[in-house]
């Protein structure tokens, strides 16, 4: 037992009185030397929420009927809600004048005063900030002559910082500035901090993206240490890389990707044998044969973690060094690949695969566009542009139909939520936006890319190897019975309490081109839980899948190099009981920080999407739409247009009545005119109003 757990094991126990850490110190018979290294496990202990140390210096464990710990979210009128680390736990409701404090992001320990009852929600003060979020904060400054202030761009953080005049580094009123925090925040007193960085005035081309990529802590350089590395490695696959790899240089391979695409990382390779099935080969860069584990490439990509695809550029986890070269499965040059080469029947059914190393030189680099032209409309420029090729994307088409149908059945649930396609000009202003097809050549590639990350996922499994899954759990009870109510009231229902992946399939085909759809499925993803990673193989309950991982991008995501590195291992025999000993023991952190990077980038790309969007209507004050009523809440509705665009239609612009929002049956009800207006109905509107800093589109109705 280590020292942490036999500390809790202590505190655990009722007759327990909490102690100093000198008398702890004493309790464990702790050697004089090693005090420093025991007294930083308490503190470790302290910061993690699972011991707490008391206003006269003496230390317990946090009891969870009363304190609960979690991460602080804030809201622009000053108060917030802890969310507590126990999922299951309710959260807490924090006023303004119980903060103490602390800030948006803040880990705190709240005392619950008032517990939940009646509908109600627990209430609670914050009695302890274990972690600081915020050290650097990005906004705007505000010249006060003798002294200035930030404006945070992030409506969460509800205090201005003061900034001394001592400490305003050259910044002009109203530029976008980075402040680093000198002293948090007290009860009545705002934070202070010095001016970190300036990024430049609102209206600078590319001032808006950087701001944010300042707010989310994006690294967006990569170090001098790393940029050299990246440059020392070979940019040619010599003879000693391919001696024992399996050589499909002469097989038929290509990429399909989108025009823009520079990371290609996967290719294919197809044909149909004798018996009638498919032989199917997905072929995956070799990431891990560059970035090997320890070095200050592998160190820098597990802290990215992930690539971020904003608007306007990409952040990306590996340099274009390999990125966009050695790693690229560029056409017409030798490449290192991991392959995945599957027998696949006519039910689409994996009959055998093999996992190997192998070089290939992809013969064709295909864009999305030229096959989808070709495959939906017969179009002969697109048939030009893939001749030579033609026969292998008509069994690609062939087998995509068998295995989408093979998900089907089996309950995969397809959202067909529609994409968004912002076009920008040369200085980062929005001139379009409209809403991006989901055509039958991303199709293909999401089918072929799915069949191999369920292939691999299984094989691991079985082979009891300690290995990193991609999961999507179980949807709570509680959770889905609020759909389910939901639904009921739009005229549907689900069978039966335990909910299988089947019946929101067939859900979804229901509802398929109603006017309810975009609503009902939006609902419906709020009520399933977050896909994550975990060395704990669990149900992928979106794809109905027993076994899952992410394999195919390990350009772009780092648990796709993780995964490589072990099967490398492995089918080389090269994993020992010791390597495994070691992934149990780094996989869990692995996938915990992971998963954060990966919510991480979803939030800053959500957040340039809605900066761009906000952008493009602050210029179309005036105009008029069609859209449809995609929300209701007790103070408007908000409307989706048909470019994906979405806008708040607050009561107060809807002057020909008094309008009050009947939460049981979902509609929006006139109290004398009994005019009404229901989710998924289509309205006319007029753009009113667009706050570029809040992200907030404001429309009125047309009558």
């Amino acid at each position: 037992m280590s020292i942490k757990e036999k500390i809790i094991e202590l505190m655990s126990q009722k007759d327990y009185k909490p102690m100093l850490k000198e008398e702890l110190l004493v309790k464990f018979d702790i050697p004089i030397e090693f005090k420093k290294e025991f007294f930083k496990v308490l503190k470790d202990l302290e910061k993690e929420g699972t011991i707490i140390k008391s206003a006269n210096e003496r230390y317990g464990k946090i009891d969870t009927d009363y304190l609960v710990v979690g991460k602080l979210q804030g809201h622009e009128r000053g108060f917030g809600f802890v969310i507590p680390e126990e999922k299951e736990n309710p959260d807490v409701y924090i006023s303004a004048e119980a903060m103490n404090g602390a800030m948006h992001g803040d880990k705190v320990v709240a005392n619950v005063i008032k517990r939940s009852e009646g509908g109600k929600r627990q209430e609670g003060e914050i009695i302890r900030i274990l972690e600081r979020k915020n050290q650097f904060i990005v906004g705007t400054f505000e010249d006060n002559q003798n002294f200035g202030f930030l404006i945070p761009d992030n409506q969460k953080i509800f205090h201005d910082v003061f900034i001394p005049k001592g400490h305003t580094n050259g910044a002009k009123n109203g530029q976008k500035i980075v402040v680093e925090i000198t002293q948090w925040p007290e009860r009545r007193r705002n934070p202070e901090g010095k001016v970190a960085e300036i990024l430049g005035y609102p209206d600078e081309t590319g001032t808006d993206v950087l701001s944010i990529i300042r707010q989310f802590d994006l690294p967006e350089e990569f170090p001098e240490k790393v940029i050299r590395f990246a440059q020392n490695i070979e940019d040619r696959i010599s003879e000693d890389d391919i001696k024992d790899r399996k050589d499909l240089r002469r097989v038929k391979t290509f990429t399909i990707d989108g025009a823009d695409a520079k990371d290609l990382d996967d290719a294919i390779s197809i044909e149909k044998l004798e018996n009638g099935n498919y032989s199917l080969g997905v072929h995956i860069a070799d990431v891990s044969h560059y970035v090997r584990e320890g070095t200050p490439l592998d160190k820098e990509s597990y802290r990215r973690g992930n690539s971020v695809y904003l608007v306007d550029r990409v952040i990306p986890m590996l340099p274009k060094e390999l990125s966009n070269g050695i790693c690229s499965l560029n056409p017409n040059v030798d490449r290192l690949c991991l392959s995945v080469i599957m027998e696949i029947d006519k039910s689409g059914k994996v009959l055998s695969h093999e996992i190997v190393e192998t070089v290939i030189n992809s013969d064709k680099r295909l864009i999305y566009e030229d096959v989808s032209n070709y495959l939906e409309d017969n179009d002969e420029e697109a048939r030009e542009k893939l001749d030579g090729i033609l026969e292998e994307i008509n069994l690609m088409e062939e087998l995509m139909h068998i295995l989408k149908s093979q998900r089907e059945n089996r309950g995969s649930i397809d959202f067909n939520f529609p994409e968004t396609q912002i076009i920008l000009d040369e200085r980062g202003k929005p001139i379009d936006i409209k809403k991006a097809d989901r055509r039958i050549a991303n199709r293909m590639i999401e089918e072929f890319m799915l069949i191999t990350n369920e292939t691999v996922a299984e094989q691991f499994f079985w082979a009891e190897i300690p290995f990193l899954y991609r999961i999507h759990e179980q949807p709570s009870e509680e959770r889905m019975a609020t759909f389910s109510k939901f639904i009921y009231n739009l005229g549907y229902k689900l069978k039966g309490k335990e909910i299988h992946p089947k019946d929101l399939q067939m859900l979804t085909e229901e509802i398929e081109g109603k006017k309810e759809e975009l609503v009902i499925s939006t609902m419906m993803l709020r009520s399933l839980k977050k896909a994550k990673y975990s060395m704990d193989q669990d149900i992928h309950f979106g794809l109905a899948a027993k076994y899952y991982s992410h394999f195919t991008a390990p350009i772009r995501r780092y648990p796709d190099l993780v995964i490589h590195r072990i099967i490398k291992d492995f089918i080389k025999g090269e994993m020992s009981t010791h390597k495994q000993e070691i992934l149990k023991a780094n996989l869990p952190e692995i996938a915990e920080h992971t998963s954060y990077t990966e919510r991480l980038a979803e939030e800053a790309e959500r957040e340039v999407q809605d900066l761009k969007m906000t952008q493009y209507m602050s210029e179309r004050i005036g105009e008029e739409y069609e859209g449809i009523i995609s929300s209701l809440t007790n103070f408007g509705m908000f409307v989706q247009l048909e470019n994906t665009i979405e806008g708040l239609v607050p009561f107060s612009q809807m002057l020909d009545d008094y309008y009050q929002f009947d939460e049981e049956n979902l509609k929006i009800v006139g109290e004398r005119t009994k005019k009404e207006y229901n989710l998924g109905d289509k309205v006319k509107i007029e753009v009113v109003g667009a706050d570029i800093v809040r992200r907030n589109i404001d429309f009125q109705l047309v009558v």
